[in-house]
């Protein structure tokens, strides 16, 4: 069951009474079992709030990068993968009101349905705060990324780096068994990514990206001991 939204809510800047935020925090699966309004249009909105505000911040504080490079970096950050390790930080899986379904087949743990509850929630701060607010709270959870991601927005992902060595190096595609411990709200994955017959990268992360990205960067780092 979703905890109080008192903390999220102050966190957010919003009343925890707030009805937009309500609806925010409501997937579609609880939407069709209760007969109350779901968060996709807000997810529609926060889509493009979210987009407008990095770049919006990728301009006004990134001025040596050009269009191109922006858009790399805007790229690397509005994904579903770095919009739902956002999600994570927030704790936002355990606000969410999702169907029994869903909580059966552990969907709070989908990268999906946290980017999607993430861009839900910067809707409503944007329909109850602005667009200001909005974009205060955008750049404060996702501006740390931008920076990173602006010292060299032409780096490669660590699993397509992996797989472009790996490949070349005659040593096949790369794959990736996952694992999954802790409540649903705050589960931790842990990846093994295996070249060539041999694990070669273990990983840690919120979600089975994040936890995928950290093996295939260990392995990269260990290609040349095996």
């Amino acid at each position: 069951m979703p905890s109080s939204r008192d903390t999220l809510a102050q966190r957010l800047g919003l009343r925890a009474d707030s009805a937009v935020l309500l609806v925010a925090l409501t997937h579609s699966s609880y939407a069709a079992e209760h007969g109350c309004t779901s968060n996709e249009r807000l997810e529609f909105l926060g889509d493009a709030v979210v987009d407008l505000a990095i770049a919006d911040l990728i301009v006004t504080e990134y001025p040596a990068l050009d269009e191109g490079s922006g858009s790399l970096v805007r790229s690397r950050v509005v994904n579903e993968e770095a919009l739902a390790e956002a999600a994570t930080r927030l704790d936002l899986a355990r606000y969410l009101r999702v169907g029994r379904g869903e909580i059966k087949s552990r969907g709070l743990q989908r990268p999906s349905m946290l980017a999607d509850a993430f861009e839900a929630v910067v809707a409503a701060i944007y329909l109850e705060l602005g667009y200001d607010a909005a974009r205060v709270f955008v750049c404060e959870i996702l501006g740390a990324d931008v920076a990173i991601a602006a010292r060299d927005p032409d780096e490669v992902d660590p699993k397509t780096r992996l797989r472009q060595w790996a490949e070349a190096s005659g040593l096949g595609t790369p794959t990736y068994s996952v694992s999954a411990s802790g409540p649903a709200h705050a589960t931790t994955f842990e990846a093994v990514v295996t070249v060539n017959g041999e694990a070669r990268g273990v990983g840690h992360g919120r979600s089975k990206k994040s936890a995928e990205s950290e093996a295939a960067r260990a392995a990269w780092e260990g290609r040349g001991d095996a």
